[in-house]
Protein backbone atom coordinates (compact mmCIF):
# COMPACT_ATOMS: atom_id res chain seq x y z
CA UNK A 1 0.00 0.00 0.00
CA UNK A 2 3.07 2.35 0.19
CA UNK A 3 3.25 2.63 -3.16
CA UNK A 4 -0.05 4.22 -3.34
CA UNK A 5 -0.09 7.89 -5.45
CA UNK A 6 -2.32 11.13 -3.83
CA UNK A 7 -3.51 12.42 -7.14
CA UNK A 8 -4.83 15.75 -7.17
CA UNK A 9 -7.59 16.26 -9.73
CA UNK A 10 -8.81 19.59 -11.09
CA UNK A 11 -11.49 20.66 -14.11
CA UNK A 12 -13.16 23.17 -15.25
CA UNK A 13 -15.25 24.82 -18.26
CA UNK A 14 -16.83 21.66 -19.22
CA UNK A 15 -20.85 22.82 -19.51
CA UNK A 16 -22.32 25.65 -21.88
CA UNK A 17 -25.38 27.49 -21.88
CA UNK A 18 -26.99 24.84 -23.46
CA UNK A 19 -26.50 22.09 -21.41
CA UNK A 20 -24.60 19.46 -19.16
CA UNK A 21 -22.66 20.40 -16.10
CA UNK A 22 -19.14 20.68 -14.23
CA UNK A 23 -20.33 19.04 -10.93
CA UNK A 24 -22.43 16.34 -13.11
CA UNK A 25 -19.44 15.17 -14.47
CA UNK A 26 -17.73 15.17 -10.79
CA UNK A 27 -20.82 13.14 -10.07
CA UNK A 28 -20.03 10.39 -12.93
CA UNK A 29 -16.30 10.64 -12.11
CA UNK A 30 -16.53 9.90 -8.32
CA UNK A 31 -18.99 6.87 -9.54
CA UNK A 32 -16.23 5.71 -11.92
CA UNK A 33 -13.48 5.92 -9.33
CA UNK A 34 -15.21 4.01 -6.67
CA UNK A 35 -15.65 1.42 -9.14
CA UNK A 36 -11.81 1.22 -9.36
CA UNK A 37 -11.93 0.80 -5.73
CA UNK A 38 -10.51 4.51 -5.13
CA UNK A 39 -9.50 5.92 -1.70
CA UNK A 40 -11.14 9.21 -1.32
CA UNK A 41 -9.26 11.56 1.34
CA UNK A 42 -11.83 15.26 1.20
CA UNK A 43 -15.01 15.64 -0.40
CA UNK A 44 -15.76 16.66 -3.92
CA UNK A 45 -14.99 20.43 -3.61
CA UNK A 46 -17.06 22.91 -6.08
CA UNK A 47 -14.92 26.23 -5.93
CA UNK A 48 -16.81 29.48 -7.12
CA UNK A 49 -14.24 32.23 -8.87
CA UNK A 50 -14.58 35.81 -9.93
CA UNK A 51 -18.66 35.85 -10.99
CA UNK A 52 -17.55 38.92 -13.21
CA UNK A 53 -15.73 36.96 -15.81
CA UNK A 54 -18.26 38.17 -18.89
CA UNK A 55 -17.64 34.64 -20.64
CA UNK A 56 -18.60 32.20 -17.46
CA UNK A 57 -21.48 30.08 -17.30
CA UNK A 58 -23.69 30.32 -14.62
CA UNK A 59 -21.86 30.05 -11.52
CA UNK A 60 -18.08 30.26 -12.58
CA UNK A 61 -17.49 26.85 -10.71
CA UNK A 62 -14.64 24.45 -10.90
CA UNK A 63 -14.49 21.14 -9.16
CA UNK A 64 -11.19 19.29 -7.86
CA UNK A 65 -11.02 15.41 -6.22
CA UNK A 66 -8.16 14.18 -3.68
CA UNK A 67 -7.58 10.60 -3.99
CA UNK A 68 -5.56 7.82 -3.43
CA UNK A 69 -4.95 5.13 -5.97
CA UNK A 70 -2.32 2.70 -6.87
CA UNK A 71 -2.80 3.22 -10.69
CA UNK A 72 -2.68 6.91 -11.28
CA UNK A 73 -2.03 6.46 -14.94
CA UNK A 74 -5.06 4.29 -15.44
CA UNK A 75 -7.09 6.92 -13.06
CA UNK A 76 -6.35 9.67 -15.68
CA UNK A 77 -7.10 7.84 -18.89
CA UNK A 78 -10.67 7.00 -17.24
CA UNK A 79 -10.94 10.65 -16.39
CA UNK A 80 -9.80 12.08 -20.02
CA UNK A 81 -12.59 9.89 -21.29
CA UNK A 82 -15.13 11.22 -19.52
CA UNK A 83 -14.19 14.73 -19.99
CA UNK A 84 -14.11 14.67 -23.08
CA UNK A 85 -17.66 12.03 -23.05
CA UNK A 86 -19.40 14.57 -20.41
CA UNK A 87 -18.25 18.16 -22.20
CA UNK A 88 -20.85 20.24 -24.37
CA UNK A 89 -17.92 21.17 -26.63
CA UNK A 90 -20.35 21.69 -29.45
CA UNK A 91 -21.51 23.97 -27.87
CA UNK A 92 -18.83 26.43 -27.08
CA UNK A 93 -17.57 24.50 -23.75
CA UNK A 94 -13.37 24.61 -23.39
CA UNK A 95 -12.95 22.23 -20.58
CA UNK A 96 -9.71 22.17 -18.78
CA UNK A 97 -7.99 19.27 -16.63
CA UNK A 98 -4.94 19.13 -14.20
CA UNK A 99 -3.40 16.57 -12.67
CA UNK A 100 -1.15 17.05 -9.97
CA UNK A 101 0.47 14.53 -7.50
CA UNK A 102 1.15 15.36 -4.07
CA UNK A 103 -0.28 15.67 -0.36
CA UNK A 104 0.48 18.94 0.11
CA UNK A 105 -0.30 21.89 -2.43
CA UNK A 106 2.36 24.43 -2.61
CA UNK A 107 1.80 28.28 -1.79
CA UNK A 108 2.28 29.32 -5.79
CA UNK A 109 -0.97 27.16 -6.65
CA UNK A 110 -2.44 28.77 -3.76
CA UNK A 111 -1.78 31.86 -4.63
CA UNK A 112 -3.01 31.62 -8.14
CA UNK A 113 -6.23 30.17 -6.87
CA UNK A 114 -7.00 33.36 -4.18
CA UNK A 115 -6.21 35.42 -7.53
CA UNK A 116 -8.54 33.40 -9.40
CA UNK A 117 -11.40 34.73 -7.38
CA UNK A 118 -11.06 38.13 -7.72
CA UNK A 119 -9.23 38.72 -10.93
CA UNK A 120 -9.30 37.99 -15.17
CA UNK A 121 -6.38 35.60 -15.37
CA UNK A 122 -5.56 34.40 -19.17
CA UNK A 123 -5.31 31.07 -20.20
CA UNK A 124 -2.19 31.44 -21.62
CA UNK A 125 -0.80 32.19 -18.31
CA UNK A 126 -3.06 28.90 -17.02
CA UNK A 127 -0.61 27.32 -19.62
CA UNK A 128 2.54 28.41 -18.94
CA UNK A 129 1.79 28.02 -14.86
CA UNK A 130 0.66 24.39 -14.95
CA UNK A 131 4.05 23.59 -17.16
CA UNK A 132 6.14 25.38 -14.30
CA UNK A 133 4.50 23.52 -11.53
CA UNK A 134 4.61 20.33 -12.98
CA UNK A 135 0.88 19.52 -13.26
CA UNK A 136 0.39 17.62 -15.92
CA UNK A 137 -2.46 18.91 -17.68
CA UNK A 138 -5.29 18.44 -20.91
CA UNK A 139 -7.86 20.51 -22.20
CA UNK A 140 -9.71 21.40 -25.63
CA UNK A 141 -11.80 23.53 -26.91
CA UNK A 142 -9.21 27.32 -26.25
CA UNK A 143 -8.40 25.61 -22.83
CA UNK A 144 -10.13 28.76 -20.92
CA UNK A 145 -10.87 25.53 -18.23
CA UNK A 146 -7.54 25.38 -17.19
CA UNK A 147 -7.62 28.51 -15.18
CA UNK A 148 -10.36 26.91 -12.79
CA UNK A 149 -8.74 23.51 -13.25
CA UNK A 150 -5.30 25.48 -11.55
CA UNK A 151 -7.36 27.20 -9.13
CA UNK A 152 -10.20 24.28 -7.67
CA UNK A 153 -6.79 22.73 -6.86
CA UNK A 154 -5.37 25.05 -4.96
CA UNK A 155 -8.22 26.72 -2.82
CA UNK A 156 -7.34 27.10 0.92
CA UNK A 157 -10.45 26.68 3.09
CA UNK A 158 -10.29 29.77 5.59
CA UNK A 159 -14.34 29.12 5.77
CA UNK A 160 -16.76 26.75 3.92
CA UNK A 161 -20.52 25.12 3.09
CA UNK A 162 -21.44 22.51 1.71
CA UNK A 163 -24.59 21.73 -0.98
CA UNK A 164 -26.05 18.48 -1.43
CA UNK A 165 -26.21 18.88 -5.53
CA UNK A 166 -29.31 16.29 -6.90
CA UNK A 167 -29.18 15.03 -10.42
CA UNK A 168 -31.63 14.05 -13.27
CA UNK A 169 -31.83 10.80 -14.92
CA UNK A 170 -30.58 11.69 -18.61
CA UNK A 171 -34.46 11.12 -20.19
CA UNK A 172 -35.22 14.07 -18.24
CA UNK A 173 -32.62 16.41 -19.30
CA UNK A 174 -34.03 19.92 -20.22
CA UNK A 175 -37.42 19.23 -19.45
CA UNK A 176 -39.62 21.65 -17.05
CA UNK A 177 -38.15 20.65 -13.45
CA UNK A 178 -41.45 19.70 -11.07
CA UNK A 179 -40.97 20.42 -7.31
CA UNK A 180 -43.12 20.98 -4.60
CA UNK A 181 -43.14 24.79 -3.43
CA UNK A 182 -44.80 23.57 0.01
CA UNK A 183 -42.47 21.23 0.73
CA UNK A 184 -39.58 24.01 -0.29
CA UNK A 185 -40.99 26.41 2.36
CA UNK A 186 -41.66 23.71 4.55
CA UNK A 187 -37.57 22.12 4.45
CA UNK A 188 -36.28 25.44 5.07
CA UNK A 189 -38.09 26.41 8.26
CA UNK A 190 -37.29 23.06 9.40
CA UNK A 191 -33.62 23.18 8.69
CA UNK A 192 -32.89 26.68 9.75
CA UNK A 193 -30.24 27.80 9.96
CA UNK A 194 -28.23 25.31 8.97
CA UNK A 195 -29.63 25.46 5.38
CA UNK A 196 -29.95 28.75 3.59
CA UNK A 197 -31.05 30.67 0.46
CA UNK A 198 -33.85 27.78 -0.57
CA UNK A 199 -36.89 29.96 -0.14
CA UNK A 200 -37.47 33.69 -1.04
CA UNK A 201 -40.76 33.91 1.68
CA UNK A 202 -41.06 37.48 0.35
CA UNK A 203 -41.84 36.41 -3.06
CA UNK A 204 -42.92 32.71 -2.62
CA UNK A 205 -39.97 31.37 -4.80
CA UNK A 206 -38.01 28.22 -4.98
CA UNK A 207 -34.35 28.73 -5.10
CA UNK A 208 -32.89 25.73 -5.51
CA UNK A 209 -33.95 24.47 -8.53
CA UNK A 210 -31.70 25.61 -12.17
CA UNK A 211 -33.45 26.99 -14.90
CA UNK A 212 -31.23 25.62 -17.55
CA UNK A 213 -31.27 22.35 -19.49
CA UNK A 214 -28.40 20.89 -17.48
CA UNK A 215 -28.50 17.82 -15.47
CA UNK A 216 -29.10 19.46 -11.76
CA UNK A 217 -32.60 18.75 -10.57
CA UNK A 218 -31.85 20.60 -7.14
CA UNK A 219 -29.22 21.93 -4.99
CA UNK A 220 -29.53 22.59 -1.23
CA UNK A 221 -27.15 24.95 0.19
CA UNK A 222 -25.67 24.24 3.99
CA UNK A 223 -23.56 23.65 6.91
CA UNK A 224 -23.15 20.25 7.79
CA UNK A 225 -24.30 16.79 5.89
CA UNK A 226 -26.48 15.91 8.35
CA UNK A 227 -28.94 18.79 7.71
CA UNK A 228 -28.68 18.49 4.05
CA UNK A 229 -29.92 14.93 4.20
CA UNK A 230 -32.72 15.45 6.52
CA UNK A 231 -33.61 18.19 3.64
CA UNK A 232 -33.56 16.48 0.71
CA UNK A 233 -36.11 14.07 2.72
CA UNK A 234 -38.37 16.65 2.77
CA UNK A 235 -38.48 17.86 -0.44
CA UNK A 236 -41.52 16.48 -2.92
CA UNK A 237 -40.62 16.06 -6.50
CA UNK A 238 -42.83 14.51 -9.34
CA UNK A 239 -39.67 12.67 -10.86
CA UNK A 240 -37.73 10.08 -9.71
CA UNK A 241 -33.64 11.62 -9.63
CA UNK A 242 -31.01 9.62 -10.52
CA UNK A 243 -29.12 10.28 -7.08
CA UNK A 244 -26.85 12.73 -5.66
CA UNK A 245 -23.52 14.11 -4.32
CA UNK A 246 -22.39 16.66 -1.62
CA UNK A 247 -19.64 18.76 -2.63
CA UNK A 248 -17.88 20.62 -0.23
CA UNK A 249 -17.42 24.67 -1.15
CA UNK A 250 -16.85 28.75 -0.80
CA UNK A 251 -20.52 29.81 -1.40
CA UNK A 252 -21.56 31.84 0.82
CA UNK A 253 -18.21 33.05 2.47
CA UNK A 254 -18.43 36.29 0.09
CA UNK A 255 -14.37 35.20 -0.84
CA UNK A 256 -14.57 37.22 -4.48
CA UNK A 257 -15.02 40.35 -2.20
CA UNK A 258 -12.25 40.06 0.07
CA UNK A 259 -10.00 41.74 -2.04
CA UNK A 260 -9.15 45.42 -1.33
CA UNK A 261 -10.09 47.20 -4.38
CA UNK A 262 -6.86 50.21 -5.63
CA UNK A 263 -7.07 52.66 -8.35
CA UNK A 264 -4.48 49.69 -9.86
CA UNK A 265 -6.54 46.62 -9.08
CA UNK A 266 -9.56 48.80 -10.58
CA UNK A 267 -9.43 46.80 -13.87
CA UNK A 268 -12.58 45.94 -15.74
CA UNK A 269 -14.18 41.99 -14.64
CA UNK A 270 -12.17 42.46 -11.23
CA UNK A 271 -14.00 41.95 -7.71
CA UNK A 272 -13.20 43.37 -4.51
CA UNK A 273 -14.54 46.19 -1.95
CA UNK A 274 -13.47 49.63 -1.09
CA UNK A 275 -13.42 51.97 1.26
CA UNK A 276 -14.20 55.45 1.61
CA UNK A 277 -16.24 58.79 1.68
CA UNK A 278 -19.13 59.58 -0.63
CA UNK A 279 -18.45 62.39 -2.38
CA UNK A 280 -21.57 63.57 -3.92
CA UNK A 281 -25.28 63.28 -3.65
CA UNK A 282 -26.62 59.86 -4.99
CA UNK A 283 -28.78 60.18 -7.94
CA UNK A 284 -31.47 57.92 -9.74
CA UNK A 285 -31.06 56.69 -13.58
CA UNK A 286 -33.37 55.29 -16.01
CA UNK A 287 -34.69 51.98 -14.58
CA UNK A 288 -34.46 52.97 -10.86
CA UNK A 289 -31.05 52.43 -10.53
CA UNK A 290 -28.76 53.96 -7.96
CA UNK A 291 -25.36 56.11 -9.15
CA UNK A 292 -22.76 58.14 -6.75
CA UNK A 293 -19.19 58.48 -6.41
CA UNK A 294 -16.93 57.71 -3.74
CA UNK A 295 -13.35 59.20 -2.51
CA UNK A 296 -10.58 56.58 -1.40
CA UNK A 297 -7.09 57.02 -1.23
CA UNK A 298 -7.20 60.38 -3.13
CA UNK A 299 -9.23 58.83 -6.17
CA UNK A 300 -12.89 58.61 -7.08
CA UNK A 301 -14.49 55.64 -8.06
CA UNK A 302 -18.25 55.15 -9.55
CA UNK A 303 -21.02 52.83 -7.79
CA UNK A 304 -23.49 51.46 -9.09
CA UNK A 305 -26.69 50.22 -7.15
CA UNK A 306 -29.29 47.88 -9.68
CA UNK A 307 -32.96 48.18 -8.65
CA UNK A 308 -32.66 44.22 -8.56
CA UNK A 309 -30.71 44.01 -5.36
CA UNK A 310 -33.62 46.03 -3.27
CA UNK A 311 -30.14 48.32 -2.36
CA UNK A 312 -31.43 51.53 -4.17
CA UNK A 313 -33.19 52.25 -1.12
CA UNK A 314 -30.53 52.67 0.76
CA UNK A 315 -27.70 54.12 -2.01
CA UNK A 316 -30.45 56.95 -2.50
CA UNK A 317 -30.01 57.83 1.06
CA UNK A 318 -26.00 58.14 1.51
CA UNK A 319 -25.33 62.05 1.13
CA UNK A 320 -21.68 63.48 0.84
CA UNK A 321 -19.95 63.02 3.43
CA UNK A 322 -21.04 59.67 4.71
CA UNK A 323 -17.96 56.52 4.88
CA UNK A 324 -18.84 53.60 4.08
CA UNK A 325 -17.73 50.36 2.99
CA UNK A 326 -18.41 49.09 -0.52
CA UNK A 327 -17.87 45.52 -2.44
CA UNK A 328 -18.85 44.28 -6.59
CA UNK A 329 -17.59 43.82 -9.77
CA UNK A 330 -15.83 46.26 -11.89
CA UNK A 331 -17.56 47.54 -15.59
CA UNK A 332 -15.64 48.16 -17.95
CA UNK A 333 -15.85 51.99 -19.10
CA UNK A 334 -18.86 52.70 -21.61
CA UNK A 335 -19.81 55.56 -23.64
CA UNK A 336 -21.79 57.18 -20.63
CA UNK A 337 -19.57 56.49 -17.19
CA UNK A 338 -16.06 55.66 -16.76
CA UNK A 339 -14.79 52.12 -14.77
CA UNK A 340 -18.07 51.59 -11.93
CA UNK A 341 -18.31 49.31 -9.35
CA UNK A 342 -21.54 47.30 -9.31
CA UNK A 343 -22.24 47.21 -5.29
CA UNK A 344 -22.70 43.66 -3.86
CA UNK A 345 -23.06 44.95 -0.62
CA UNK A 346 -22.77 48.40 1.19
CA UNK A 347 -21.60 49.10 4.94
CA UNK A 348 -22.33 52.40 6.75
CA UNK A 349 -19.54 53.00 8.84
CA UNK A 350 -19.84 56.60 9.61
CA UNK A 351 -23.49 58.53 8.73
CA UNK A 352 -22.88 62.47 8.35
CA UNK A 353 -25.40 64.60 9.74
CA UNK A 354 -27.92 65.99 7.13
CA UNK A 355 -28.32 69.61 8.08
CA UNK A 356 -30.66 72.08 5.82
CA UNK A 357 -31.51 75.46 6.31
CA UNK A 358 -34.89 76.58 7.09
CA UNK A 359 -36.89 80.28 7.55
CA UNK A 360 -36.44 81.27 10.95
CA UNK A 361 -39.16 79.72 13.63
CA UNK A 362 -41.01 82.69 15.13
CA UNK A 363 -41.18 81.39 18.94
CA UNK A 364 -43.68 83.56 20.14
CA UNK A 365 -46.46 81.78 17.24
CA UNK A 366 -44.64 78.56 16.90
CA UNK A 367 -44.96 79.44 13.00
CA UNK A 368 -41.89 79.83 10.55
CA UNK A 369 -41.26 83.62 9.83
CA UNK A 370 -41.18 84.79 6.12
CA UNK A 371 -38.98 86.32 3.89
CA UNK A 372 -39.05 89.84 3.54
CA UNK A 373 -36.97 89.76 -0.16
CA UNK A 374 -33.15 89.23 -0.94
CA UNK A 375 -31.00 90.10 1.61
CA UNK A 376 -34.42 91.55 3.78
CA UNK A 377 -34.47 88.98 6.24
CA UNK A 378 -37.37 87.42 8.07
CA UNK A 379 -40.62 88.08 9.70
CA UNK A 380 -43.77 86.19 11.64
CA UNK A 381 -46.55 87.59 9.80
CA UNK A 382 -48.77 87.50 12.76
CA UNK A 383 -46.64 89.21 15.64
CA UNK A 384 -44.39 91.09 13.24
CA UNK A 385 -41.38 90.11 15.21
CA UNK A 386 -38.12 89.88 12.80
CA UNK A 387 -34.95 87.63 12.13
CA UNK A 388 -32.08 87.80 9.78
CA UNK A 389 -30.74 84.91 9.74
CA UNK A 390 -32.39 81.23 8.59
CA UNK A 391 -32.57 78.35 11.24
CA UNK A 392 -29.96 75.20 10.62
CA UNK A 393 -32.14 72.09 10.71
CA UNK A 394 -31.12 68.08 11.12
CA UNK A 395 -33.11 66.02 9.24
CA UNK A 396 -33.19 62.25 10.96
CA UNK A 397 -31.30 59.78 8.96
CA UNK A 398 -33.27 57.11 7.19
CA UNK A 399 -29.91 54.38 6.86
CA UNK A 400 -28.42 52.91 10.24
CA UNK A 401 -24.57 52.15 11.06
CA UNK A 402 -24.54 48.61 9.54
CA UNK A 403 -24.58 46.05 6.59
CA UNK A 404 -27.17 46.00 3.71
CA UNK A 405 -27.05 43.37 1.12
CA UNK A 406 -29.03 42.08 -1.47
CA UNK A 407 -32.41 40.91 -1.14
CA UNK A 408 -32.30 36.66 -0.84
CA UNK A 409 -33.56 36.49 -5.03
CA UNK A 410 -30.46 38.55 -6.16
CA UNK A 411 -27.57 36.44 -4.05
CA UNK A 412 -24.83 35.34 -6.16
CA UNK A 413 -23.06 31.62 -5.68
CA UNK A 414 -20.26 33.83 -3.37
CA UNK A 415 -23.00 36.17 -1.62
CA UNK A 416 -22.57 35.32 1.95
CA UNK A 417 -26.86 35.53 3.78
CA UNK A 418 -27.37 37.59 6.99
CA UNK A 419 -27.31 34.31 8.71
CA UNK A 420 -24.32 33.45 7.92
CA UNK A 421 -22.15 36.57 9.43
CA UNK A 422 -19.74 35.99 11.88
CA UNK A 423 -19.56 31.91 11.01
CA UNK A 424 -16.69 30.53 10.34
CA UNK A 425 -17.02 27.00 9.19
CA UNK A 426 -13.34 25.43 9.68
CA UNK A 427 -13.77 21.80 9.50
CA UNK A 428 -16.29 19.83 8.16
CA UNK A 429 -15.31 15.86 8.84
CA UNK A 430 -15.19 13.64 6.09
CA UNK A 431 -16.31 10.02 6.58
CA UNK A 432 -15.34 8.07 4.26
CA UNK A 433 -18.84 6.34 4.41
CA UNK A 434 -21.00 7.22 1.51
CA UNK A 435 -23.14 9.14 2.66
CA UNK A 436 -21.87 12.08 0.81
CA UNK A 437 -22.58 10.35 -2.31
CA UNK A 438 -25.44 7.96 -3.54
CA UNK A 439 -26.88 6.73 -6.72
CA UNK A 440 -30.50 5.66 -5.99
CA UNK A 441 -31.00 2.17 -7.06
CA UNK A 442 -27.69 1.04 -6.15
Amino acid sequence: MDNQTILNIGFDDTDSPKGMCTTFLAYKVVDMLQKQKTEFLDFPRLIRFNPNIPWKTRGNGAVSLKVKTNDPTKIKNLIKNLISKYSDIKNGANPGLVFFESDSIPDEIKKFSNLALWQLINRKNAKTFAKKNNMEFFYQGNGQGLVGAIGAIGYDFKDHTLELLSYRKKLKFGKERKISTESVKNMQEKTYPYTYNSFDTKKGRVLITPHGPDPVFYGIRGENISSLISATKIIKTKEKLDGYMIFKSNQGTGDHLKNELTADKMKPYASGKIIGIVSNKPRIAKGGHVFFKILSKNNEFWCAVYKPTGMTNVAIQLIPGDKISAGGGVRKASKNYPRIINLEFIKVIHLEKNLTLKNPLCKKCNKNMKSEGVNQGFQCVRCGKKSTKKQTIEIPRKIQKKLYIPMISAHRHLTRPMQRMGINNKKSKFKKSHSWFYVYGN
